[in-house]
């Protein structure tokens, strides 16, 4: 694999036109997650998906990373499928998380990865015209994308306004 300026941009775009199938995703796994802490979670439009994909994309080091997560998933395909588990789950772990940003977020977003992991269909995840259907990597790129920009994107109670913990640098 060979990643460039023009690969980024590819995987770029291809995040972008992929809202119609990601962002249900992030919602359905909002929904979820909010049932289980009892709390509300706000639902993502798919134009703040585009414009978080955006912003990401942005972030030269942060983007060849995830375009390279993204290409290496869509990809990836292994023989009986099982065989292959850790390495698609290891990678969208990674891409979740990378698309999430530092610490706290990228932990969670890890977390997040398997909830969503749990109810993506792959055949759901793949393109209309059948790239990706079959592969390992599909539903875990999906998943991947949901949790990592549901983890980004505002719209938690507890990441709206200032921490409790945080220290006055004047106290």
């Amino acid at each position: 694999m060979r990643v460039t300026p023009q690969t980024v941009r590819d995987e770029r775009d291809w995040v972008r036109d992929r809202a119609d199938v990601v962002v249900p995703i992030l919602n359905d796994t909002r929904d979820r997650l909010g049932r289980i802490f009892e709390t509300e979670v706000d639902a993502v439009a798919p134009d703040a998906y585009r414009r978080e994909v955006d912003a990401v994309f942005a972030d030269g080091e942060v983007a060849v990373n995830v375009a390279a997560c993204v290409a290496l998933l869509r990809d990836l395909d292994v023989a009986g499928d099982y065989p292959g588990f850790v390495v698609d789950e290891a990678l969208g772990r990674e891409l979740a998380a990378t698309i999430a940003g530092g610490r706290p977020l990228s932990l969670l977003a890890q977390a997040t990865f398997h909830v969503a992991d749990l109810y993506v269909d792959r055949d759901a995840a793949a393109e209309a015209d059948e790239r990706g259907a079959g592969t390992a990597g599909a539903d875990d790129l999906d998943a991947a994308l949901a949790a990592g920009f549901q983890t980004r994107l505002p719209g938690w109670d507890w990441r709206e306004g200032e921490s409790p913990f945080a220290v006055d640098p004047d106290a």
